[in-house]
């Protein structure tokens, strides 16, 4: 599948910020036999005074930006160009949670993608006991990591309704599994928090996601979005497994992954200081092009 994927971000500022210094993570990555990166560009207005680039510890690519001057706005645009590869669907070669436990006890690599990095709570996503709770009997008549994995995914896209005003990007896993309802970087959360009470190394995935009009509507430019999804570590001999809380499913040709993480704080899209006085509003455009 090839792709071209538009997107931009908008920041109107209520009064003229001084200097800023930011981290942009809206990149697409290049993964081995899955995602292909032909072409990208990233560029922001005003031009920053400062620049560069870097790739973070797990991989994930990384603008620098700084200001000395003073601006009203920032705009960040991203072009690029991305093949994604049909996966195909993973084997059941995932094991027991026992043997599973084994084998992380027995791998002594701290990598990048090393399952030891996401297993304990991290920043954004504790271990909740009642999330734990919620988790293990849905995952108890499941015997392989991989069925449990799944079972988890479909029982959040069931039990938790997509409300895009019910939350915000601060809101914890505890609140909106008490709310039960929420958007992608919720549910993704949730089931992170839940796969680790339970001894599972799980991950935050950012990306994009192409979507589909109801039948007989048009598309509307700017109506896609960046998406979050899960990543589990399923086993030395399955490794490492996607799976989308917020539909229902595994991760497929329509998920362009930007990168991943322990949680969101690791790939947000944007990071940074400034000095200014009142507030901010913001605004997001993304459009992701299916070439046929």
């Amino acid at each position: 599948m090839l792709y071209d994927i538009r997107l931009q971000l908008h920041y109107e500022y209520d009064a003229p910020v001084q200097g800023g210094r930011h981290l942009v993570r809206v990149r697409p990555g290049a993964i081995a036999n899955l995602q292909r990166v032909v072409a990208a560009s990233l560029s922001f207005d005003p031009p920053p005074d400062q620049s560069s680039n870097f790739k973070d510890f797990f991989g994930n690519d990384v603008s620098t930006i700084a200001y000395s001057n003073a601006h009203e706005h920032l705009d960040v645009k991203l072009v690029a160009r991305v093949m994604i590869e049909e996966p195909a669907r993973p084997a059941n070669l995932s094991p027991t949670l026992a043997v599973l436990q084994t084998e992380i006890t027995e791998l002594w690599s701290l990598a990048p993608d090393s399952p030891h990095h996401f297993l304990a709570a991290s920043r954004r996503i504790p271990l909740d006991p009642e999330i734990a709770a919620y988790a293990r009997p849905i995952m108890a008549s499941h015997t392989s990591i991989f069925a449990k994995t799944m079972a988890l995914c479909n029982a959040i896209h069931a039990d938790f309704a997509y409300d895009s005003n019910a939350t915000d990007v601060e809101t914890t896993p505890a609140e909106a599994f008490a709310l039960k309802k929420g958007v992608c970087q919720d549910f993704s959360q949730v089931m992170i928090s839940g796969l680790r009470s339970l001894g599972i190394p799980a991950g935050y995935v950012s990306g994009f996601l192409r979507t589909n009009p109801p039948p007989g509507k048009p598309r509307l430019e700017g109506a896609d979005a960046m998406h979050a999804w899960v990543r589990a570590w399923c086993g030395r001999a399955a490794g490492w497994i996607e799976f989308d809380p917020t539909n229902a499913m595994l991760a497929g040709p329509d998920h362009i992954t930007i990168g991943h993480g322990r949680d969101y704080a690791d790939i947000a899209p944007i990071v940074g200081v400034l000095k200014t006085t009142g507030s901010q509003e913001t605004s997001q455009s993304v459009d992701v092009l299916r070439l046929e």
